[in-house]
Parts: C-alpha cells; sequence; structure tokens
C-alpha cells in the first residue's frame, strides 16, 4: 500500500478516542495525518489534545472553536468587548476545556502561542483541507478566517466546484444536520466533502478518520468505544440543500 493521507475530522477534546482512532489507522513512519480543527471544547480532555497534536509529527489547521479560544484569552480588545467574546467561547464548549487545563495545573500559554501559528488551510495538490469551508463568490487570496472558520450554507450550496482540480474536505458542520444524513454518514457536495460526524453530540458519538488515498473511513465512536472500517462509498450521502440548524 502507498503512503497514506490521512484526514481527522472535529475531535472536540475527545482524547481518548482519538488515541483509539489511531490505533486503528495505525499511521505508518511514511504516513501523513492532518486535522481539520476542533480540537477542544464540548469533550472531556481538550488540554490532552492539543497537546498531543502539537507534539505530534502531524499537521492541523485552525478550526472556529481555536479561533475564539485565541480571542477570548488573548490580551487585545476592549473590556467590554473581552467579556462577551469569553462568554461566547464559554458557553460554546469552552467551559469543558478550562476544566481541562485546571485538570492538568498546566496554563495554555504555549498552547494559545501554538494555535495562533496554525495555518487558516492546506493545499495538499488534489486535495484543499479547510475547517468550515470557502465563500465560493470571493478569490482566495480576499478570504480570512471568517471565511475558512465560519462559512456554512454559502459554501455547502455552491453550484459548481470552486476548484477545477482538488477536492474541498471540511469539518465544522454536523453531517448529520443535512437532510436524509444518519449519524456517523459523510456528505459531499459540488467539489468538497464534510467529515465531521460530531464526536461529541449525543445523537452520534462518530469520531471520523478519512483515508484519502485509498477512500477508506475508520470510525470510533466515543460511547461505546465501537471501532469500524469502511469504504468510503458506502457512508457518504449527497448534499441536499436543506438543512436543520444547529449551533456549532
Amino acid at each position: 500500500m502507498k503512503n497514506r493521507r490521512i484526514i481527522i475530522g472535529d475531535i472536540h477534546g475527545h482524547y481518548d478516542a482519538l488515541i483509539t482512532l489511531l490505533e486503528a489507522i495505525a499511521p505508518g513512519k511514511d504516513d501523513m495525518v492532518y486535522f481539520l480543527g476542533d480540537l477542544i471544547d464540548r469533550g472531556p480532555k481538550s488540554s490532552q489534545v492539543v497537546e498531543f497534536v502539537r507534539k505530534s509529527p502531524y499537521q492541523c489547521i485552525l478550526g472556529n472553536h481555536e479561533h475564539m479560544m485565541i480571542q477570548a484569552l488573548s490580551n487585545t480588545g476592549n473590556k467590554h468587548n473581552k467579556h462577551e467574546v469569553w462568554q461566547g467561547w464559554y458557553h460554546s464548549g469552552g467551559l469543558e476545556t478550562v476544566e481541562s487545563y485546571r485538570d492538568t495545573g498546566i496554563m495554555p500559554y504555549d498552547d494559545l502561542e501554538w494555535m495562533q501559528s496554525l495555518p487558516l488551510y492546506l493545499d495538499l495538490g488534489d486535495i484543499w483541507l479547510v475547517h468550515a469551508g470557502i465563500n465560493p463568490k470571493l478569490p482566495i487570496k480576499m478570504q480570512a478566517s471568517q471565511e475558512y472558520c465560519w462559512i456554512r450554507d454559502q459554501f455547502h450550496s455552491m453550484e459548481k466546484p470552486y476548484f477545477s482540480d482538488k477536492l474541498i474536505i471540511v469539518g465544522h458542520t454536523i453531517t448529520f444536520t443535512f437532510d436524509d444524513v444518519e449519524p456517523g454518514e459523510l456528505v459531499s457536495g459540488e467539489g468538497w466533502l464534510d467529515i465531521d460526524t460530531s464526536a461529541y453530540h449525543p445523537r452520534s458519538g462518530w469520531l471520523t478518520g478519512l483515508d484519502v488515498d485509498n477512500n477508506i473511513i475508520y470510525q470510533v465512536n466515543v460511547k461505546n468505544n465501537q471501532t469500524r472500517k469502511v469504504p468510503l462509498e458506502e457512508l457518504v450521502k449527497p448534499y441536499k440543500a436543506r438543512r436543520k440548524l444547529m449551533k456549532k
């Protein structure tokens, strides 16, 4: 088997599931692993996830939850806005992240500095990795964290691929919020593939890794530690325009 590129979706603090998933995938020394961001929040072990990824040989891009943490804990902005930003992050899963750092006794300064250095996207040639998506009406040079970390419907409803020669792989939007998509299934649209199967949500619990070179899905469920290895075509569903809105 040739060298593999493994793409891992939103982990949201589920460190034990991440380790189980990587054991199932068993990356070799020449395989590459890429994380789509949202390492933190909502799950119980965000600090452990960040430490593992930061010290690993693998690459990671910035997610909207890292973006919120950076804004909440940085020294920029006025006090009134800072309070609003802090509250927004705290109630979007930041509480669990704060508690995970309190449990470890490690202040997140090094982790914050690392998060601030994360790229907004990675171009792998035939594959383009970004957390949330891109604005189909803007050129790349005019897009920033608001698009790359936060966009949803405008990206998903593209009528033609943004790139003619690249597949965009994203997380951010829970796949079962699309019509006719079951927990654990993936969603594909015009030039994009969404692999965020929502490890943190009680309706799902699936954490997904994609071997993009062999079209194989690896998954572990945080609720019962069930693992499975499935051909991509058995789990992917086509995009449908309506989507059930959920806060993410």
